[in-house]
């Protein structure tokens, strides 16, 4: 999965989607549209987590590292072949987290002087619900310099294939709560990234203007088909 999303919609939007029917809705991000057309990392994205029966939206840098791994950039990636196990997440594989995103961007080498780049979002236009584990605020401390979080990715699969190898762990609504239900066991958890994922036929592709390549543009123009692509 290459490094840049959208995340346009507003916040009570996704929730609305999510359905879930918290006792309480704590956020920080605001009412408005978020209107992030060409997201990237270290960039402050809307999260969701859940405490207790409170679900939580702030906006979390995206991308972490634990403390003692000062010599390496921040990853915004976990694999989810390893995430569970491995040492690099053990401290923040607990701390479940949704990104809720209206589509991502890949770029494809198709012989031209530039690499071409695609979005992909939901055939239904629906939102993507990217499963994530991170170190945010919780139990109402500030936010620390080294809050972050990763989007657990998986192999391709069919024809997504062709656009890049990886993709994001994408859970449908009612998976995505109970993901990020604190009750959730953890071997659970890792069950449903590992396996049930959504398949590469919920989604489409299709080639966008090659300015999305540059993070300082920004703008609904960005998300458009190109003419000879259009789904």
């Amino acid at each position: 999965m290459c490094g840049r999303l959208s995340q346009y919609t507003g916040i009570h939007d996704f929730v609305a989607v999510l359905g879930m029917h918290p006792g309480a809705f704590v956020e920080t991000v605001g009412g408005q549209p978020l209107e992030r057309y060409n997201a990237a990392p270290s960039q402050q994205l809307a999260l969701f987590h859940q405490e207790g029966d409170e679900l939580h939206a702030d906006l979390v840098r995206w991308g972490w590292r634990p403390h003692w791994a000062k010599d390496r950039a921040a990853p915004i990636n976990a694999r989810v072949e390893k995430v569970a196990h491995g040492p690099f997440y053990r401290s923040i594989w607990p701390n479940r987290a949704i990104t809720p995103i209206d589509n991502w961007f890949e770029w494809v080498d198709e012989g031209g002087p530039k690499k071409q780049p695609y979005l992909i979002r939901r055939r239904d236009r629906a939102p993507i619900f990217c499963a994530a584990i991170g170190q945010f605020p919780s139990a109402g401390r500030e936010p620390k310099e080294h809050d972050g979080f990763v989007i657990i990715t998986a192999d391709s699969q069919g024809g997504m294939i062709d656009v890049h190898d990886r993709r994001p762990v994408v859970l449908n609504a009612e998976l995505a709560r109970e993901w990020l239900d604190p009750a959730t066991p953890l071997e659970r958890a890792e069950q449903m990234v590992l396996h049930q994922g959504e398949p590469a036929e919920a989604f489409e592709w299709f080639k966008v203007d090659r300015a999305v390549g540059n993070v300082r543009n920004q703008g609904p123009e960005l998300i458009r088909p190109i003419a000879d692509s259009i789904p």
